[in-house]
């Protein structure tokens, strides 16, 4: 592009994003913002005149019509962005313009000039409406490279008054359904006059941390001792992104709970190994559950992402608490089985040799010194078939073939790994199912 047509082109494009604020008929434009700036002289002398006669009387202390009518301000706003939504500070960041527009009959004109386009020198020698932001916390206007203010003056008194502000608006958020929840974040606003709301919106915004669904408003008149207000409500309906808590949380917690499955491929006699996995897990799942905890206010009840986290705790935990069991039921069966082996008692005579079946005392010979071991009351009788077994697990090993066993589970407690493999699996797979199920779709 050669350089004499930069110039134009970069005008327009800097004055197209203030024009698209507000609608206005090709009648009302006629291209007079285009003719001003090409305006000869003599324009520009009856602008700088219509200026000074409108201003000559005018007290901008009063609104127009005081006293006659209320003013009537429509107001429209374009929403630029939206967020980051503060989970923790309970509240939402806003990028708008706002545009209010009035009727102002003290600054109506004759000439052949529709409209004049003034910058922001001009509007603090005009009556401006007193639009306040009720549950902003913070609120700024953007100064850069000059103040993002627009003023236009039609010749039948109209007013446009455009500015760009960024606001911290306040929003109480229910977190119940924390990463998957949905909010009704409010921009309620009012002044000390009765004016008429529209609002305008942008529908192809594009949030970092939400998603905007819909947008609705309301009216209500708020009474109180110095005056009746009317307040507009605008309610942004965010529902939030939950790709970055996947990413951080629950994928991590998932496959921790899984590297916790491994020790059940372990050898039980690898204590330090399954030792050394199991607190591992449970430490990195106490991490990520503090980690969780940093992106959330201090609330008092459980969100989905506690529940997750909670779950993959205990599974973490449960296997660690498995391989405890086991290695304490192995040691109790080696225990068993080296007593097993003092239980019958063989006297050698002259005669041929008698066989005595176990009794409830042993002698057993230590330094030369006879001792009587009493063994345990569940494993001093005889559990054969067709006979009636006192306990659960059976001291003899007569008693796995038995009859007795009929109606009942048996369960080996060595082979407690071989169970858990298909327990632990198969159980936080269902619980994800309902976990995702319910909180998505129900």
């Amino acid at each position: 592009m050669t350089p004499k047509y930069l110039a134009p082109v970069v005008l327009l494009s800097v004055l197209y994003p203030c024009s698209e604020t507000v609608e206005y008929s090709e009648e009302d434009y006629d291209d007079t913002t285009v003719k001003q700036m090409l305006a000869p002289r003599s324009q520009e002398t009856d602008t700088t005149e219509i200026l000074n006669n409108l201003l000559k009387e005018y007290d901008k202390k009063l609104r127009p019509d005081i006293g006659v009518k209320p003013t009537v301000i429509d107001v429209d706003i374009f929403v630029n962005s939206i967020g980051p939504v503060s989970s923790i500070n309970m509240e939402y960041q806003i990028d708008i313009i706002l545009a209010q527009t009035w009727i102002d009959s003290r600054l109506r004109y004759n000439s052949t000039m529709k409209i004049l386009t003034l910058n922001s020198n001009m509007v603090g020698l005009i009556w401006l409406p007193d639009t306040i932001f009720r549950n902003s916390k913070t609120a700024d206007s953007h100064w850069i490279t000059m103040p993002n203010q627009l003023l236009r003056i039609w010749n039948d008194g109209k007013i446009l008054y455009t500015l760009r502000l960024t606001i911290n608006a306040e929003c109480q958020l229910q977190l119940h359904n924390f990463p998957m929840d949905e909010h009704s974040c409010p921009l309620i606003f009012s002044s000390c006059k009765y004016f008429r709301p529209e609002v305008s919106s942008n529908e192809e915004n594009k949030l970092k941390c939400c998603d905007l669904c819909f947008l609705f408003y309301f009216l209500v008149l708020f009474l109180s001792s110095t005056g009746d207000y009317v307040v507009m409500t605008v309610f942004f309906n965010l529902s939030r992104r939950m790709g970055y808590f996947t990413i951080q949380t629950y994928i991590p917690c998932i496959l921790t709970v899984v590297l916790s499955w491994v020790s059940f491929w372990i050898k039980k006699d690898a204590t330090p190994a399954r030792t050394a996995l199991g607190i591992t897990t449970v430490l990195t799942m106490t991490t990520l559950s503090s980690v969780a905890r940093t992106s959330l206010p201090r609330v008092s009840y459980v969100t989905a992402m506690d529940l997750f986290v909670t779950v993959c705790f205990l599974f973490v935990f449960a296997a660690l608490m498995e391989y405890a069991t086991l290695n304490y039921c192995s040691y109790s069966s080696q225990r068993h089985s080296s007593m097993g082996s003092n239980r019958t008692v063989i006297f050698e005579f002259e005669y041929p040799v008698i066989k005595i079946l176990p009794s409830p005392h042993t002698i057993i010979a230590l330094n030369n010194s006879l001792y009587w071991q009493d063994f345990e009351d569940t494993c001093v009788y005889e559990c054969l078939d067709g006979k009636d077994c006192q306990s659960f697990f059976c001291c003899f090993e007569e008693c796995k073939g038995g009859g007795w066993r009929k109606g009942r589970l048996h369960i080996d407690l060595l082979e407690l790994d071989a169970y858990s493999r298909v327990f632990f699996p198969t159980s936080f797979l269902l619980f994800n199912i309902v976990y995702w199920v319910g909180y998505l779709y129900l």
